[in-house]
């Protein structure tokens, strides 16, 4: 006969609570890696949501600023004067560089940008600097189309470092503009003026790397103290993109890689991609040690 009482045995389990998940940065949000996906796609669909154009947009941008640069810099200031395929040249930089600023402004604005999910969920912080990095890296891949095409109509002959010079320059700039997008994106947060700065800041690093200038020229100006200007890790990622698709395309490789290229372009560049290593994990423990701050300044 029913009494009514729940009769089942009473489990006791004589255990420790578990602590919460500890947050190990960088580490922690590639083993969300579900989350960090939808984060991307999210971005993308966002960025492009309401447009005719959508992600065509992505081929658009990069054409147009070629155009441009080509027709001021190559055709009206004669920058193109002595350099064989000189919008090759051109645009295998302009590509890299543009991932590289895209990176770190989309990266600086980031917890701004998403501070409704940081107040709503539980996640690393760091997912969205990351995710800002992720979504430039998917930009990349139709400019780099395009180049690759145009590469191969100009009779592009790769030579055997043109691969190892490609994942070399994309881990540089994947890794440096990460560390500054860390920086400053917790610093945007704190102080506004950050935001702005590195538009600013953006602005010269054009200007800043062998893009569209040769290093030729640099090294014309500076003479032996040329070294001083590869100190500077996107220099270095410009030269290893243009050694792998523009030095291909010109008449005679190995002339033009020792006419235009620094004599030691790989030791600069491994010596960029370690100091860039270094420097993210300099991002990652500032960006550790201020993150419990970063809710309150939400508000």
């Amino acid at each position: 006969m029913a009494t009514g009482v729940d009769e089942r045995p009473v489990r006791v389990v004589d255990a420790p609570l578990a602590p919460p998940a500890e947050n190990l940065g960088l580490l922690s949000v590639f083993r969300r890696r579900y989350l960090l996906k939808l984060l991307v796609q999210r971005e993308i669909s966002g960025r492009y949501s309401n447009s005719i154009l959508g992600v065509f947009w992505s081929y658009i941008n990069p054409l147009t600023q070629f155009c441009v640069y080509w027709l001021f810099m190559g055709k009206i200031m004669g920058a193109d004067k002595g350099m064989d395929n000189y919008p090759v040249h051109l645009f295998a930089g302009l590509v890299i560089v543009h991932f590289f600023t895209e990176t770190f402004g989309a990266g600086t604005r980031s917890l701004l940008g998403n501070k409704g999910l940081l107040k709503k969920m539980a996640m690393p912080k760091e997912m969205f600097p990351v995710a800002s990095m992720l979504v430039s890296l998917y930009h990349l891949v139709p400019a780099t189309i395009i180049l690759v095409v145009v590469c191969l109509l100009s009779g592009w002959k790769p030579t055997w470092e043109a691969v190892p010079s490609l994942f070399l320059a994309l881990g540089i700039v994947m890794a440096l503009g990460t560390a500054l997008a860390l920086v400053f994106s917790l610093a945007n947060v704190f102080f506004r003026d950050f935001g702005s700065a590195v538009n600013i800041l953006t602005n010269y690093i054009r200007f800043g790397v062998p893009m569209m200038y040769p290093f030729s020229m640099i090294e014309g100006a500076l003479g032996d103290k040329s070294w001083i200007y590869l100190l500077n890790p996107i220099s270095d990622a410009v030269l290893l993109f243009q050694q792998a698709f523009w030095v291909g395309v010109t008449p005679n490789p190995e002339k033009t890689a020792a006419e235009h290229l620094p004599e030691h372009l790989w030791l600069f560049g491994l010596a960029a991609f370690g100091v860039s290593l270094v420097l993210l994990v300099i991002g990652q423990l500032i960006f550790s040690k201020h993150e419990n701050k970063i809710p309150e300044r939400l508000t």
